[in-house]
């Protein structure tokens, strides 16, 4: 897998990623406060376990002490995006969002299938066995996002179902300016290298590549996502990205998914590959 390289100047502050949307990294994963216009604020995604107090310390420096979100928006149910969640909803007792087809991961149903640390890259694939299959248990405290693509509490914001790398995976989209969070979908980071991550260097990536079980998936949303050609890419994992550059660059991941994010091998791999 090669990288896209992405020009330094294209990167922008993870806490002012653009109007109304400030990001937080913890560890080597982000997470997003989203302000709306009618007023309030959206949490995307909760980061790793024990996050929680690295969290609400944020918000309160955002929003204000005693601050609580709209609801909790969850990109997919990996350990690294639902980590602080069952602690959050039990604080703030917020609605939390997710696609119907990753509710049984987050209802305790349903196991992910085992991470692949044979797709290579380096010690975060290497270690991906120690990652925990399982997700939140939320009951029912965990709903369904509406079917027409619309998020309850961001007006002017739509989601897409982007699979491959989770079964319910999101991503989502602000048209007015083309911004969009694509959640595990595609990475400014090589995620599987444990380098690379602690460098942050800008570079277009496939999703995680030990932790995507369908690749075939994988690339149609790759492709679904480079189609609404966006000026500001903002990740869960590696640097916010903004500029002309960015549809040209993603368009380029989409057209070449199979060179620059499929691994050349993988017990996931080869269904994909034929």
């Amino acid at each position: 897998m090669d990288a896209i390289p992405l020009p330094s100047y294209e990167v922008v502050p993870l806490n002012d990623v653009a109007p109304g949307v400030k990001g937080l990294r913890v560890l080597f994963v982000n997470v997003y406060a989203i302000q709306s216009a009618s007023g309030g604020w959206t949490l995307i995604d909760t980061a790793l376990p024990l996050s929680t107090g690295k969290i609400k310390s944020w918000a309160e420096d955002l929003f204000g002490k005693g601050t609580q979100p709209n609801a909790i928006v969850l990109t997919h149910g990996h350990f690294d995006h639902v980590g602080a969640i069952e602690h959050l909803v039990a604080d703030w007792n917020v609605p939390v969002y997710a696609h119907r087809t990753e509710l049984p991961y987050l209802r305790g149903q349903l196991k992910y299938p085992p991470p692949d640390p044979s797709v290579g890259g380096g010690l975060m694939a290497v270690i991906s066995p120690l990652y925990p299959r399982s997700s939140a248990n939320l009951g029912d405290r965990a709903q369904a996002l509406p079917e027409d693509g619309t998020v309850p509490t961001l007006p002017g914001w739509t989601y897409l179902h982007t699979p491959g790398h989770a079964p319910g995976h999101i991503s989502l989209f602000r048209a007015e300016d083309r911004l969009l969070l694509p959640g595990d979908a595609f990475c400014t980071t090589k995620q599987e290298s444990f380098l690379s991550v602690a460098q942050q260097k800008p570079e277009l990536h496939g999703p995680p590549a030990y932790y995507t079980p369908d690749w075939e998936s994988a690339r149609f949303s790759v492709q679904q996502l480079a189609d609404l050609r966006p000026q500001t890419i903002a990740p869960g994992h590696g640097l916010p990205i903004t500029g002309d550059l960015v549809a040209e660059q993603l368009r380029r991941l989409a057209t070449d998914f199979d060179h620059y994010a499929l691994p050349q091998h993988g017990k996931y791999v080869k269904a994909a590959s034929t």
